[in-house]
């Protein structure tokens, strides 16, 4: 069996593409022969956490407040994949790790990958706030969880501090950039490569054991 881990953020819009492209490599592959996790990566880990307007986020790092031009390849990039990106309609940019807790939770009940999908499209085709505590019980209960069960963890700080130790590990192993696909914690695909790309990765991996 092989094991990825896709450390990732749920607001990166590549994650979102590269699990789509994984996910067609998967589909070519036995049942059960390869194992999914997820690990936490936060592209703005000084954001505050209450987030801030998605103005004052293109502000900061763009020094435009206009995404629009920027984004064009991976809206582009994004419907080859079946995914609409709704960048013009997002009005906050959040802080993650409540996010990356709620996957944490989700792995109990092996729901992590439908939390992680329903969280890409609350953020990217429904332009929610996923760092908001409501919207993220809301997600909970999309992807199959108990709503209420789901928004006390989060009220808590319960896996807080592990999800950032695990955030500065993934820094301290030379991860710089998200999505990055940990395979059988030896091999690194870093990006959202194509479905092909994987495919060779796993006959590779295979020929190696």
């Amino acid at each position: 069996m092989i094991r990825i881990d896709i450390v990732s953020d749920v607001i990166c819009p590549w994650c979102f593409i590269g699990k789509r492209r994984l996910e067609r490599a998967l589909a070519a592959e036995a049942p059960g022969s390869i194992v999914v996790g997820w690990r936490p990566f936060q592209l703005n880990p000084d954001m505050p956490v209450e987030g801030m307007s998605r103005k004052d986020y293109l502000r900061a790092k763009f020094g435009t407040d206009d995404g629009g031009e920027r984004y064009k390849h991976v809206v582009a990039a994004g419907l080859e994949e079946g995914i609409p990106f709704a960048f013009e309609r997002m009005q906050r940019t959040p802080n993650t790790v409540r996010a990356h807790r709620l996957i944490r939770f989700a792995e109990r009940f092996g729901a992590a990958d439908a939390t992680v999908e329903a969280l890409f499209v609350a953020y990217f085709a429904n332009a929610r706030d996923v760092g908001d505590l409501d919207v993220l019980a809301e997600v909970a209960g999309t992807a199959g969880l108990d709503a209420s069960e789901a928004r006390r963890y989060l009220a808590s700080d319960e896996d807080d501090a592990l999800i950032r130790a695990e955030d500065k590990y993934a820094r301290e192993l030379g991860i710089q950039g998200v999505p990055c696909f940990v395979i059988d914690r030896k091999y690194m695909v870093s990006g959202a490569r194509p479905a092909e790309l994987f495919a060779d990765v796993f006959r590779q991996v295979r020929e190696a054991a």
